[in-house]
């Protein structure tokens, strides 16, 4: 019987991680990619889009008592679910392609626990100081200028949740006229309970987890360890170049005495500005998101000792071993993982295109009365009864005409509507609406199938010649 000991304890203590601020190329990307992000998600709410009389003109809007969800120029119903399948598909073959390609660019760069720390961090550094002011207050205890730069601290993380979860709700209501009823009391209690609960949420998570999202909740790290391979970039400490890591002083003395000298000069400034608190020395790690900050201060240090740059960068293990061995450095960003996410990508994304473009403005549901299946006629003829329901996609009435075939000699009845002819019925539907109607198919004695048969259902609209149909089973009396 084998046996398993672990080292050390399973979950550990959290501690204090205190970010140095950072200057350099990364972080100005992710100050853009952040300021892009946030920015559409707080305004996209107050975009108009003019679809109509009588319909909402705001750019993106989920209407859940209209059971409508609006996004520019497209309109999806409940029958539609499918296209937000399609969506889910697609962004996870575009986060299987982002990590096959340089690893965790998701949570370093777009991850919104990533975007809204980032944030508060930035608010923490602006109001307390940076890392060795932080610090040295946290050592000092509480003064009353420490206290006022908490509580200002504090202030500031909460409008930001607050404004955060506000925005969200947003989303599910016309937003102008939902902020004015926020100011005035006078919006419905579940938006002012969303608000309070995605507000809480932010704040806990953005303000006080942070890291240990990261760690201990997301379960993205663990599950793109087993999606990625040996090629994918990743950010890395190029320890052929850095070891044997020494200070500036003794670096000097072993070059006197032509002895390898590493290029890490032991600073720590890598550890100082990562917002986990790792050593991206150690390799590869589960805290280590990949934002690119300990590249961009390691570069600074290098700059500054006169070593060249590229110490912590974006790299394989392949490569530093090739170089070890003498080689030069390959990249394959283009090799068989990547090709066969991309074609998903365009395959999943053609499709969707497609199926939205050849997507009808009327459509016909039909649902068979199970009780009874059938109805005997006192003629000895058969009737049964259907649900259908009409939908007209187009921000204006129309006219629609239901008609049937399949079961020979079937006559269409519709509950108070009069049928124009035996096997067709108009019926007027508004715009942008639903009707529901109760139909009955009666066949006379003689034409009475002697087995379940299909019918069809159709509906088409008379000025542009559009239809859709449905099938069904029109269900005799049981022969025994």
């Amino acid at each position: 019987m084998t046996e398993t000991n672990i080292e050390g304890p399973l979950y550990a203590a959290r501690t204090k991680v205190y970010p140095q601020a950072v200057h350099g190329r990364f972080r100005r990307i992710k100050w853009t990619l952040l300021a892009i992000t946030l920015s559409i998600y707080y305004f996209t709410p107050f975009l108009r889009w003019h679809r109509g009389p009588g319909l909402p003109d705001q750019a993106v809007l989920i209407d859940l008592p209209a059971r409508r969800f609006y996004f520019f120029f497209i309109e999806l119903w409940p029958q539609e679910v499918y296209y937000f399948t399609g969506l889910l598909i697609l962004a996870a073959f575009t986060l299987f392609l982002m990590n096959a390609v340089a690893g965790r660019l998701w949570c370093g760069y777009l991850c919104p626990q990533t975007v809204w720390t980032d944030l508060f961090y930035a608010v923490e550094r602006f109001i307390e100081g940076d890392r060795r002011d932080r610090m040295l207050k946290d050592k000092r205890g509480l003064t009353l200028r420490r206290a006022g730069e908490i509580v200002a601290k504090h202030f500031v993380w909460l409008m930001i949740a607050w404004w955060t979860g506000g925005a969200w709700v947003l989303y599910f209501a016309d937003a102008p006229t939902l902020v004015k009823q926020l100011v005035t009391f006078d919006a419905p209690m579940v938006a002012y309970v969303w608000i309070g609960i995605l507000t809480a949420t932010t704040y806990t998570l953005a303000g006080f987890m942070r890291e240990q999202v990261c760690i201990y909740m997301c379960p993205w790290p663990r599950i793109q360890a087993a999606l990625t391979d040996e090629w994918a970039l990743n950010v890395t400490y190029r320890y052929d170049r850095g070891e044997p890591r020494m200070s500036i002083k003794k670096a000097e003395q072993h070059r006197a005495h032509d002895e390898k000298v590493g290029d890490c000069i032991d600073c720590h400034q890598c550890v100082a500005v990562c917002p986990t608190g790792v050593d991206i020395r150690d390799g590869l790690q589960l805290g280590c998101v990949q934002c690119g900050l300990c590249i961009d201060a390691c570069t600074h240090v290098m700059e500054q000792v006169g070593r060249p740059t590229g110490l912590i960068a974006y790299d394989t293990d392949i490569n530093i071993q090739r170089r070890l061995d003498g080689k030069p450095s390959v990249y394959r960003p283009i090799r068989a993982r990547t090709l066969m996410y991309s074609a998903l990508i365009v395959v999943v994304g053609a499709v969707m295109v497609t199926a939205l473009a050849l997507r009808g403005s009327l459509d016909i549901n039909v649902l068979h009365e199970r009780n009874p299946l059938f109805v005997q006629l006192s003629d000895g003829g058969v009737r049964n009864d259907y649900t259908i329901r009409l939908l007209n996609k187009r921000p204006f009435a129309r006219k629609m005409v239901v008609a049937i075939d399949g079961v020979p000699g079937a006559t269409l009845q519709a509950i108070g509507l009069t049928p124009d002819l035996a096997d067709h019925i108009d019926v007027d539907v508004g715009q942008d609406q639903t009707r529901e109607l109760r139909m009955t198919v009666a066949v006379p004695a003689d034409k009475v199938p002697a087995t379940s048969t299909g019918i069809r259902f159709t509906v088409t609209d008379p000025a542009t010649g559009e239809g859709s149909s449905a099938t069904d089973h029109f269900v005799p009396p049981t022969t025994k």
